[in-house]
């Protein structure tokens, strides 16, 4: 990969992987035998989680296929490889400012076998990431909103975790520490936790 031709985004967009994407019939298995795809799935996981938040989704992505990985699979692996070549010398930068912060996301329905959403998200300290997370929610979700409802409810549980942390060895911290959702329909539903026809399921399940 070395002399690969670099890309701009880890993930194509709009192209969905799923479980018909794998080998239907033999040689298309023998195919994908010499394949390094369960290594370079760690090799992946281990730089999202270390220092590269910004593959963590679509490391997430291409995780969910290593019993039976298709070439799209693989083409998708190695697209992840070819943007790191790109961006070898990108990392992470902190100022001496220490507000935490928290941003969270969630891809609504995107698991085409499941349909469940992916929660996102990446907590900020001195305008740096120190936590970042990207996985499957539990439940199937009906809606955009109440997707991004649980990532956010995700979110809140790290913040949460993460004050405690810096508390213990004395970091000192602001008051409250902002989140920030994306999702209209999500905000009013925090803001205003009432019983409505579409959201009423939520309060049991999350």
């Amino acid at each position: 990969m070395n002399e690969c031709k670099p890309i701009s985004v880890p993930c194509a967009i709009g192209v969905p992987l799923h479980n018909g994407q794998s080998p239907q019939d033999s040689d298309e298995k023998n195919e994908m035998s010499n394949k390094p795809y369960r290594e370079a799935v760690g090799s992946l996981m281990f730089a999202a989680t270390v220092s590269r938040p910004d593959i963590m989704f679509a490391v997430n992505q291409v995780s969910r296929f290593l019993n039976n990985p298709g070439i799209e699979h693989w083409c998708a692996v190695k697209r992840i490889l070819k943007y790191l070549q790109g961006t070898k010398n990108i990392g992470i930068r902190y100022n001496g400012d220490l507000q935490l912060t928290i941003y969270s996301d969630a891809d609504f329905a995107g698991d085409c076998d499941t349909r469940r959403s992916t929660t996102g998200y990446v907590s900020l300290l001195a305008t740096g990431p120190v936590t970042w997370s990207s996985h499957r929610q539990k439940c199937v979700t009906k809606s955009t909103a109440e997707a991004e409802y649980i990532a956010a409810s995700d979110a809140v549980a790290e913040i949460v975790w993460l004050r405690n942390f810096l508390k213990e060895i004395k970091i000192s911290v602001s008051d409250s520490t902002p989140l920030y959702v994306d999702n209209q329909s999500a905000i009013k539903l925090m803001k205003n936790n009432e019983h409505h026809k579409r959201t009423k399921h939520i309060d049991m399940m999350s």
